[in-house]
């Protein structure tokens, strides 16, 4: 069955809920986790002509409003709406700019023609704006479409049903989680990632904040033991079968896992990226980060490889909005097939949406040196993914792929599968932006272009 872009309210639901009780927080770990708060501003001119000389705007406000509550009680993890304001001058326009307050996004509603004069101020509103107009409104799309063209986060709709709004809920969302998630980057010499982290930091408003090895150690440090024997022997337990690892080396791996969960809430944070490779080479980390990884990512919280701020942004941003973990991929080409191998030795185990079904795995080793412990994730077959990343904080790469199968090669990192894509001499051609990209499990092309036109980010599709 193929993955589609819809994001039920169960599974909406789940991202929110099972991600706390999956690592043991409370429901108010985070403000990552809050619905957006939108505010709502009605467009109409004092004497309609169009679309009616007659137009009764407090009824036409009210029948709009009935319909936006249902929206409002159908995402209610998702959104939370302000109270309504009618503008129907420029003065209006000017006061509810001023008046605009702690808000992720703006949802403009216009009810008559006649409003370039109130758009003018309201171009000014420092937060996403989304236009949505019914046929025989007006015609501030007009306006609101030049401002998406000249760079200002701005989308527009025209439609006359209602349930077009829906992924719109979703990325408001997703609006929210990034201004108030908070990175921890653990690195010996940030460099270029400094001003990688501003220039996200100004587009998003998310936190990220660089971190020493030794606070990861000193976290693992202070785990209690028998905790962590407990916890590996659950998760070996689960396993289909453990191949490398030691008791010994299972035991550290869920450790630091406890560890990184307490450090997490210590700092008041939901994602961390380290660079594990190097740290491994060093001795300055004391256990092996991919179990640890997999866990907060099945959670829906985030653990990225190789201190990697533009794939661990890319999953923040698919993760909120699809409710599904991301799998960071380093791709494999096979041109001769059309085909794309992803593989890394991190992967989530609950693929189709936290809180999900989780897929089996297999305890291995960390691939490249034989060390530590990582996973072995046999990933759901015959649907479609999402393979995307931000090249920059304002550009974003991606394409789709159907998941053939799984592999089973001692070539690679432990989880490896294959996908189909529509040109993979293509892809491999005007590769750009680092080796990585982030796989998620469904169709995700058209919200990610919808995002990038709220949130001031360029889509290029890459196959």
């Amino acid at each position: 069955m193929l993955a589609t872009g819809c994001l039920t309210r169960r599974q909406f639901g789940l991202l929110l809920s099972s991600a706390a009780l999956r690592v043991g927080w409370s429901a108010e770990a985070g403000p990552w986790f809050e619905p957006a708060t939108v505010k709502k501003i009605y467009l109409a001119v004092r004497q309609p002509t169009w679309p009616r000389p007659d137009l009764n705007v407090e009824q036409e406000m009210a029948e709009i409003e009935q319909k936006m509550g249902e929206l409002e009680r159908k995402h209610p993890r998702a959104v939370r709406f302000t109270q309504p304001q009618l503008v129907r001058s420029p003065e209006d326009a000017e006061a509810c700019v001023r008046s605009l307050g702690e808000v992720d996004a703006a949802l403009i509603i216009d009810l008559t023609s006649g409003t370039s004069s109130m758009l003018r101020p309201l171009e000014q509103i420092p937060v996403p704006v989304l236009l949505f107009a019914r046929p025989y409104s007006g015609w501030s799309y007009v306006d609101v479409a030049r401002w998406a063209q000249s760079g200002k986060r701005a989308d527009l709709i025209s439609t006359s049903e209602f349930g077009d709004l829906d992924p719109y809920m979703r990325i408001f969302y997703t609006i929210h989680h990034l201004r108030h998630s908070k990175v921890l980057v653990v690195v010996e010499n940030p460099g270029q990632r400094n001003a990688t982290a501003e220039a996200f930091s100004k587009q998003y408003g998310t936190a990220i904040s660089f971190i020493s090895y030794r606070d990861l150690n000193e976290a693992y440090k202070a785990v209690d033991a028998i905790r962590a024997r407990q916890a590996a022997e659950e998760f070996t337990r689960q396993a289909v079968r453990v191949v490398e690892p030691s008791p010994q080396d299972i035991e550290a791996a869920l450790r630091f896992y406890l560890g990184v969960q307490e450090l997490l809430r210590r700092e008041r944070a939901n994602a961390i990226t380290v660079d594990c490779l190097g740290g491994f080479r060093r001795g300055d980390l004391a256990a092996y980060p991919c179990v640890a990884w997999s866990k907060l990512n099945d959670a829906g919280y985030y653990g990225v490889c190789e201190a990697d701020l533009l794939s661990t942004m890319t999953q923040l941003l698919l993760t909120a909005f699809s409710g599904k973990p991301g799998f960071v991929s380093d791709p494999v080409f096979d041109t001769s097939r059309n085909e794309i191998i992803h593989a890394h030795c991190v992967s989530a185990t609950a693929l189709q949406g936290v809180g999900g079904p989780a897929s089996p795995y297999v305890i291995r080793s960390h691939m490249e040196d034989n060390k530590g412990v990582s996973m072995q994730v046999l990933v759901p077959v015959a649907e479609t993914v999402t393979c995307g990343k931000f090249l920059n904080a304002t550009k974003f790469a991606v394409s789709t792929g159907e998941v053939l199968g799984n592999v089973d090669n001692p070539r690679g990192c432990r989880t490896k599968f294959r996908t189909r894509v529509a040109d993979a001499r293509k892809f491999l051609e005007n590769f750009s932006g680092g080796l990585h990209r982030v796989v998620v499990w469904g169709d995700y092309v058209r919200p990610v272009e919808q995002m990038g036109r709220l949130m001031g980010f360029k889509v290029v599709r890459e196959c």
